[in-house]
């Protein structure tokens, strides 16, 4: 049994030795993602346990390309530039149970 419906990992671009992982321009983005995302899930209801959560990650390893997150249990990986592109993956993959297509690579 899990604590959590789905389970949100968000590159903050940060190795284990202190170097930036992300492709150039990148970190100002992901510096802000994990506080967007529980704001918004928060804001529906959806934040905590029993329904998401949404957590930092160090380096997930595959970020060159530019900002990742990775949501479990079904291992959806998705590279995003927005704060709408967090949005539409919150309306469709956490809330909707759908795969955006546009944003996985």
């Amino acid at each position: 049994m899990s604590l959590y419906r789905k389970h949100i990992f968000v590159c903050e671009n940060q190795r284990d030795n202190g170097d930036a992982c992300c492709a150039a321009g990148a970190a100002d983005i992901c510096g802000g993602s994990v506080k967007f995302m529980r704001n918004a899930l928060k804001a529906k209801g959806q934040h905590g346990k029993g329904r998401v959560r949404v957590n930092r990650a160090g380096c997930l390893d595959c970020c060159a390309q530019g900002p990742v997150l990775v949501v479990y249990p079904q291992g959806n990986w998705y590279y995003y530039q927005t704060e709408e592109d967090l949005s539409e993956i919150i309306e469709k993959d956490i809330l909707a149970d759908e795969v955006v297509t546009r944003l996985m690579r």
